[in-house]
């Protein structure tokens, strides 16, 4: 199959890129607008009780607190001391002023003595905002009327020795796109600065280096058209939050395939094939794995579609599609240029042409070919003492420490929370229904028992105008987005609403905290059921391509190894080094899709290039001396720049991205160098025929060198 698709594209190079460019200008045309969703409560299945508190808050206070975003216009004095009379008389008049002004959206600022906090250091000012995370033209409209509201208060506030800062859904969002958006474009070029100068030390060509930026380039627009068109189909949520790691996947995975390409290209070029049949041999020799491994990959994303919290099953499908077109191109679009450049593609590098005899992967293959089993403990033992501290695993879910801590939004909060108690930003609401009017004084009697269970303290229940519904916020004495907080809510608290809840009522715990304390129980299920399926999808592409049972087997160990070695590592350095509470709790997913997925296309590669050389004729350990001679540079290098790729988010100032940044890099070091590159060949040499069982696809193909010949000459080509 894929000598026919190389004979076909290499022989009709300018049908087949014309053809690329043609699909790629009707996809883009056709695409619709690609909607974002980012409402976290929408993404998780209606069974779930803050789920269910949500709806009935919908439905019976329509016009209350859940279709409120409350603007906190947080001030203090710019000396830092207590706010005197004077100073709580300026923040009134100040407040009335921006009311005046009837700025578009605002419909109202208001402040009171009981905005004061206790220890009279800030005052609060309220500017509620209509709040609907589905409707975008809504949430324009709300960002432009807090960003008029800004230019007021400056203006307002300048000269009172007073000082303010907004925070709140709103501003937060308006402050982290402006601080993402600078960073994204920064990552961005960073990323294409490490991509360009990597490729060139490796083959000292411009036109190789540039090629993959060219290539993934047309492929995002591509990819993301092809994202709108089925997501506007199938009617799939895509988090925008999400976007920068689909670019960084495409830039990693594209250049990994056109180095596969390119390395194996060097290689029949060397030994004097043409332009034509050295591209033609690639495909057919190539293909075969970067298709197993694309598979493997989009397999892993599509798995996803099993989570039962939709804002993973939504990333799952569009990082599918991208890592799809990506194959195609690469097996495409890319073969057609490359065979039209010939030798060109390696200009003006001449030393290319010959391969050197005691390169530094000749000499790690003969040393894993001579002690195969030390390599393999060697290298299972540094794999197994990175996964033990996995254990230590802790999610995070306070959103807001994951942002940039500099914004107007983030230091107003840290003002807020300093001063008042905790839970009184983001309440816990408990709502009760009833079948009929409820009784006031069982609500009271049950809001005191709140009150008694010393979770926090509950308010003064609101009724709906039938008063069929009352909402009780509870201020909890925990910062609202703490582990603390949510195993309080999701165990304590819970259980001691639902214990006392009035007769005949119906009781569900809802608000920010509780909404995290069932992602939390949805991800431990997603966690569970994804990694086991993927895991049997991933060793049965390995088992088709390789026609054997047993090395499946271990080559998948290796993966779940490396993803585990990773979370270990991660935890080692910011739970550990840093002291931070928990890693976000997105991690262990991200490190699925872009470790365990991406991690197997390291082992294709080398397994492939492994059972080649016993084609040829070579025992085990021979054959794994040259398949590290061969394929271990192509690896490194893959391993290196798509490492280097994710490591530049580590320049974000948003915790999360500098999270997945040192995550994945570490990760496909890991998987790159240590697990394909040391302890897959290491085993496979161990295990000899046997790990082709029962297909046996080592067969040689012809007689091979004599055993006897050292493994010194396995440097030279075959």
């Amino acid at each position: 199959m894929f000598g026919w698709l190389g004979r076909t594209v290499v022989r009709h190079p300018w049908w087949t890129i014309v053809a690329w460019l043609v699909a790629a200008a009707v996809a883009v045309v056709l695409a619709p607008k690609l909607d974002t969703h980012s409402d976290q409560q929408d993404f998780l299945p209606t069974k779930y009780e803050s789920v269910q508190a949500g709806k009935l808050a919908d439905r019976a206070f329509p016009s209350g607190s859940q279709k409120v975003s409350n603007e906190l216009m947080v001030v203090k004095r710019s000396d830092g001391q207590a706010l005197s009379s004077t100073d709580q008389k300026k923040v009134g008049q100040i407040a009335q002023a921006l009311q005046a002004k009837h700025i578009p959206g605002i419909t109202a600022v208001a402040t009171s003595a009981q905005t004061l906090s206790q220890n009279h250091r800030i005052q609060i000012v309220m500017v509620p905002l209509p709040a609907n995370f589905s409707d975008q033209k809504l949430e324009k409209k709300n960002e432009d009327a807090i960003k008029k509201l800004r230019v007021a208060a400056t203006q307002e506030f300048q000269g009172t020795g007073l000082h303010y800062g907004i925070s709140g859904n709103v501003s937060s969002q308006i402050d982290n796109a402006e601080s993402g958006n600078k960073t994204f474009a920064l990552i961005g070029i960073a990323t294409v600065v490490l991509i360009i100068a990597l490729i060139l030390i490796i083959f000292r060509a411009p036109i190789a280096a540039l090629l993959p930026i060219f290539v993934v380039g047309l492929v995002l627009e591509a990819s993301n058209a092809v994202s709108a068109i089925i997501g506007n189909a199938f009617d799939l949520k895509f988090d925008s939050s999400m976007e920068p790691l689909i670019l960084i996947v495409l830039y990693g995975i594209g250049t990994d395939y056109i180095l596969f390409l390119l390395f194996r290209y060097r290689e029949r070029l060397r030994l004097g094939e043409d332009k034509k049949t050295a591209m033609i041999v690639t495909v057919e020799r190539v293909g075969e794995a970067i298709a197993s491994a694309a598979g493997a990959v989009i397999i892993a994303f599509l798995v996803l579609l099993l989570a039962k919290f939709k804002s993973f099953g939504a990333l799952g499908p569009q990082l599918a599609i991208a890592v799809g077109v990506m194959l195609i191109t690469a097996l495409t679009l890319v073969p057609a240029v490359v065979s039209l450049l010939g030798r060109a593609v390696f200009w003006p590098s001449k030393s290319w042409k010959k391969e050197p005899k005691a390169s530094v992967f000749t000499r790690l293959g003969n040393a894993v070919g001579r002690r195969p089993l030390v390599t393999a403990v060697a290298s299972g033992v540094v794999l197994l003492a990175l996964a033990s501290v996995a254990l230590g695993f802790k999610a995070d879910y306070d959103f807001s420490a994951g942002q940039p801590q500099n914004t107007e939004s983030a230091m107003a909060l840290k003002d807020l929370r300093s001063s008042l108690p905790p839970g009184l930003t983001d309440p816990t609401q408990v709502y009760v229904q009833g079948n009929g009017q409820l009784d006031k004084q069982a609500l009271e009697q049950f809001r005191q028992k709140i009150n008694a269970s010393g979770y926090g303290q509950a308010g003064q229940a609101e009724l709906n105008p039938d008063k069929t519904v009352a909402k009780i916020p509870v201020i909890l004495k925990l910062n609202p987005n703490s582990n603390e907080a949510i195993d309080l809510v999701k165990g304590p608290l819970r259980d001691t609403v639902h214990r006392n809840a009035p007769p005949g009522t119906k009781v569900l715990v809802g608000g920010t905290t509780a909404v995290f304390a069932d992602i939390n129980a949805v991800s431990s299920r997603d966690l569970s059921v994804i990694l086991p399926v993927a895991i049997v999808l991933i060793a049965i592409i390995l088992a088709l391509l390789l026609r054997a049972l047993v090395a499946p087997v271990y080559l998948v160990v290796a993966v779940l190894l490396g993803f585990t070695a990773t979370l270990g590592a991660s935890v080692a350095l910011f739970q550990g080094a840093e002291g931070k509470e928990g890693l976000m709790f997105q991690m262990p997913i991200i490190l699925y899709l872009f470790v365990l997925a991406i991690g197997t296309d390291y082992n294709i590669l080398m397994i492939a290039r492994l059972r080649e050389e016993a084609r040829e004729g070579h025992d085990p350990r021979r054959a794994a001396a040259v398949g590290i001679q061969h394929a271990g540079p192509t690896v490194a290098a893959a391993g290196v720049i798509l490492a280097g790729s994710f490591a530049v988010l580590v320049l974000s100032p948003m915790s999360f991205l500098a999270q997945i940044g040192f995550g994945v890099a570490i990760g496909i070091l890991l998987s790159a160098f240590v697990v394909s590159t040391f302890f897959v060949p290491a085993v496979t040499a161990l295990i000899g025929h046997a790990a082709w069982w029962p297909g046996h696809a080592d067969r040689a193909k012809k007689p091979g060198p004599p055993a006897a010949e050292p493994y010194e000459l396995a440097g030279r080509p075959h």
